[in-house]
Formats: C-alpha cells, sequence, structure tokens
C-alpha cells in the first residue's frame, strides 16, 4: 500500500507526482524483516511498518524486501528506496540492515558501509555517532520493541544500516560540507517523501547554518545557485563550512538566524549572493524566490529606476524587458544603478528579521558571475 498524496483528497483522482518512502522508512522495514526472520525463520517478501505521527494520523505503508542473508551473528535484510516523482539521489538505492541480538536491553546504532558519521558539532547527533537522524532511530527503535514483545524476546539489538555505493552518492549532497563522512545519513521526520518538497533542503540549511556556529564561524554566506556560491567564495576566500546553499530558500536562512537568538549566535556577518533577478524578489519581500512563488516585477523596476531619474522611454524598456538583466542592461546604459538600490532594499528586508548583532550585506550578480550590485564597499566587479 503506498502511502496517499498530502494533496489527495478522498474521492479524487489521484494526483499525477507519486509520493515516496524516506531512508529512514526503508531502514525500519528492513529492521522488521530481520527481526521476523530471527525470531521466527520466516523470510516475508513484504513487511508492514507505521510511519511517524502527522497531525495526529498515523499510516501504515508496505515495503517489499528483496534479500536475506545470514551473517555469522545475525542477518543482512535490503529494500529498494522508492522517492516517488521526487527528484531525490537516493531513488532507486539499496537500503540495507544487518541485524544482530545481544543480551543487553536497548537497541545501539551503528553505520554499516554507505553511511555517514558526524565529525563535526552543530548536527542533531553528536560527534562520532553513526549519521541516523533521531525520527528513523525512533522508528527503528519503536518496530523493534513491538518485534521483540510479540516473540517474548527481552535482549536487545545492534543495528547497521548501511546504503550500497552510498558514500559514491553522499559526493552529490550537502553531507561533506557538514563533517558527515564516509556517506550517506538516514534520513526522515514524517516517514513520507513528497514530491519537490522544499523540507529536505531547508533541513540542510538549518544543518548548515548550525554547524557553522557550532564551529565558531562569525562570516557566513549564503548564495541562490552554484555561479552567486563561487562568486562570494572567491571575494572572500570563504571556507567551505561557512557556505550555506540556500537556493530559493532565503526565508528559511532569514528566519534561522531571526531576532531573539543572538545570544546562541557566534555568527554577526551574513553575506547575501543571488543573481540579479532573485535578489530584485528578495527586496520585495519575498522570502521564497522560485518562479512558481515569485515573479520578476518589471513594473517595480521601472518604479524604482524612475525614483533613481530614470525617463520614461528607459521605464518603458523595463517594463517591455523579457529578462531581468535585459531591464538591468537597459539601466546600466544609462548609468543607473538599479542594482546597488536592489541589494539595498534586499538588505533592509533581510536585516529586519535577522538577530540584532548580525551585519547583513547583499550581493547581486550577472549570468557570468560578475557583481553588479552590492551593499558593500567593493572594488569593482569581480570573476568568479
Amino acid at each position: 500500500m503506498w502511502p496517499e498524496s498530502a494533496d489527495s483528497k478522498q474521492g479524487e483522482a489521484p494526483p499525477t507526482l507519486r509520493t515516496g518512502l524516506t531512508t529512514g522508512s526503508c531502514a525500519t522495514a528492513c529492521c522488521v524483516a530481520a527481526a521476523t526472520h530471527l525470531f521466527s525463520q520466516q523470510m516475508p517478501a513484504y513487511v508492514s511498518i507505521t510511519l511517524p505521527e502527522r497531525k495526529s494520523k498515523r499510516q501504515s505503508v508496505d515495503l517489499e524486501i528483496i534479500e536475506y542473508l545470514t551473517l555469522e551473528k545475525g542477518v543482512r535484510t535490503s529494500t529498494i528506496k522508492n522517492a516517488g516523482d521526487d527528484p531525490d539521489v537516493t531513488h532507486g538505492a539499496t537500503v540495507f540492515v544487518e541485524l544482530q541480538l545481544t543480551p543487553e536491553p536497548g537497541v545501539q546504532f551503528v553505520a554499516g558501509p554507505g553511511v555517514g558519521t558526524v565529525t563535526r558539532e552543530g548536527l542533531l547527533l553528536p560527534v562520532g555517532e553513526p549519521a541516523i537522524n533521531p525520527v528513523p532511530r525512533q522508528m527503528m527503535t519503536e518496530h523493534l520493541e513491538r518485534q521483540a514483545q510479540y516473540y517474548h524476546y527481552s535482549g536487545g539489538f545492534i543495528v547497521a544500516v548501511g546504503v550500497e555505493n552510498g558514500e559514491a552518492i553522499a559526493q552529490k549532497t550537502m553531507n561533506p560540507r557538514l563533517g558527515i563522512m564516509g556517506g550517506l545519513s538516514i534520513l526522515g521526520t514524517t516517514g513520507i517523501v513528497r514530491p519537490f518538497s522544499c523540507a529536505a533542503w531547508v533541513a540542510s540549511i538549518y544543518q548548515g547554518i548550525d554547524v557553522a556556529n557550532a564551529n565558531g564561524h562569525q562570516h557566513i554566506a549564503a548564495s541562490t545557485g552554484n555561479r552567486s556560491e563561487e562568486t562570494i567564495k572567491a571575494y572572500y576566500q570563504l571556507d567551505d563550512m561557512a557556505l550555506i546553499e540556500m537556493g530559493d530558500f532565503a526565508g528559511a536562512v532569514l528566519k534561522h538566524l531571526k531576532r531573539g537568538k543572538s545570544d546562541t549566535l557566534a555568527i554577526n556577518k551574513l553575506s547575501i549572493c543571488g543573481g540579479f533577478g532573485k535578489i530584485s524578489k528578495l527586496a520585495q519581500g519575498h522570502m521564497d524566490l522560485n518562479s512558481r512563488a515569485s515573479a520578476i516585477d518589471f513594473t517595480f523596476l521601472a518604479a524604482v529606476a524612475r525614483d533613481l531619474g530614470a525617463d520614461d522611454k528607459l521605464c518603458g524598456a523595463i517594463q517591455a524587458s523579457n529578462t531581468s538583466i535585459e531591464a538591468l542592461k537597459h539601466c546600466q546604459a544609462q548609468h543607473i544603478d538599479l542594482a546597488k538600490v536592489l541589494c539595498q532594499k534586499a538588505q533592509t528586508v533581510a536585516q529586519a528579521i535577522v538577530a540584532e548583532n548580525i551585519k547583513v550585506e547583499v550581493m547581486a550578480i550577472d549570468r557570468q558571475g560578475y557583481i553588479v550590485g552590492s551593499t558593500s564597499a567593493l572594488a569593482g566587479d569581480i570573476d568568479a
């Protein structure tokens, strides 16, 4: 039984995009299958697990178990991660659990091959712990405790969670930058992967900020893409740990650094660097810079340019532009510093949200990575 989409309602046709299951759900299913085999010698092709509470509802799903392998001290079971229609890097990966019984009660977690280990402060887990997040740990523990109760078992479990080829897959994630070394993280807060959900990205933003803060970085830089990250890194020579891949989620960065948290923050400077068009959206107060949530407002750009002295002809050209960069070029040709003023407006928006001790600066770049506007006194443009 596949989990119902978050947007589907009873009696309606199912949505086009399919939901999936997290690596935490996959590992939990493997635990159930392994315990069932150890206690009863059965090898069910499918096992049922219960997903975490969400809005007072619990949901059960079935997962296919593709392997049972007897080990010297336990059993290995595995399943295939299916992320539905979400472009998850772990979609199709083989998640496995090697389960051992131990006389001591409780559940001990171990990083198997392909699962990373925490090496830096600031994450949800202490340094040295396997990168198996708290909710998946809780899911596996609860399911194993139910198995133990059903089979009248009074001992404990050693759970080694692994992902085949996980170390290579992890290079496509932010794990190395966060200090999670040797593989992937076992993730999930609801057990369900929703297509194109922002939840995983926002969680990685929070983790990135927390790791930078816990390791004493006073200056961090949030960028909207690879080009803007390269630009800000080159300008300040920042350590990778201080670079936050913000993407379109400006609100996630700003609200995580919001007022009232200044007593817990080592961070005292935030540089925001992004494409000119996205910075123009932030200048209007948009916290989600994606085109599905906010569009380039050429009327707004023309109004700002008019305040800077643009005539009717220039304002008309701005409003008739196909892209924000085209509008910017019209202004540059007339020596109207539109980019700088938009950066200043974006800075005002951001500064009103973050903690009082954090100084915000904003830079806008063009498609080649040149800084076209900034709230700082930069010595000219730079090429990333």
